[in-house]
């Protein structure tokens, strides 16, 4: 039984959409960001980070998406969702080494700039360089990784599930993903997923 410690409204969320996809046997655990629960002596026994996801296997804790992505697919071959090709793979990491080193934190800045900086001056400079720089990330996606109709072309893979967190980054920050067809067509390609609706409900999206 594989356990995923999640938060509403976090990039947790890729990773509980990938679990569905593969049909994974797993639980769910919340954990309220808003109410201090993250930096709680039992949550922090899972993550000394004191972040989501993590993911506990049978094996001990992972942590960040990339790994717990790469994981439940390695994990579940039955659903493919690996690429099978050492380039393909190579592209895929590529893509979620992006999404999490350089797209989460540009988004990052609008909600979490005391990470970086102590003034309210600094923090609200940040705040506003969220949009530009989001669509910038957006349109290297649009126009370098995105093959269509999925990330990597014909086949969904463990990126299209951590892809779809970014036109829900982007809506926060107020930037139109209409700027953006193809990755705007990946979402809604994502929105008909069964699997997707189902993790959707969970989070109260």
């Amino acid at each position: 039984m594989l356990t995923l410690y999640y938060a509403k409204g976090s990039s947790a969320l890729a990773s509980h959409l990938l679990l569905e996809e593969v049909g994974a046997e797993y639980a769910v655990h919340e954990v309220p960001i808003a109410h201090g629960a993250n930096h709680e002596p039992a949550y922090l026994a899972v993550n000394p980070k004191g972040r989501v996801p993590a993911l506990k296997t049978p094996e001990g804790v992972i942590t960040e998406n990339p790994a717990i992505l790469n994981y439940v697919a390695a994990t579940h071959p039955q659903a493919e969702m690996l690429p099978d090709t050492p380039f393909a793979r190579a592209e895929a990491d590529a893509l979620n080494a992006y999404l999490c080193a350089t797209v989460h934190v540009a988004f990052a800045h609008l909600l979490r700039g005391a990470r970086w900086a102590d003034s309210a001056e600094a923090q609200a400079a940040m705040k506003d360089k969220v949009a530009a720089n989001l669509a910038d990330c957006a349109q290297v996606i649009e126009d370098h990784y995105l093959k269509g109709p999925w990330a990597l072309g014909d086949t969904y893979t463990h990126c299209d599930a951590y892809l779809f967190l970014v036109p829900r980054w982007l809506a926060k920050a107020g930037v139109d993903l209409s700027d953006f067809p193809k990755l705007e067509a990946h979402h809604n390609a994502l929105l008909h997923r069964p699997a997707t609706l189902a993790v959707m409900a969970i989070h109260g999206i």
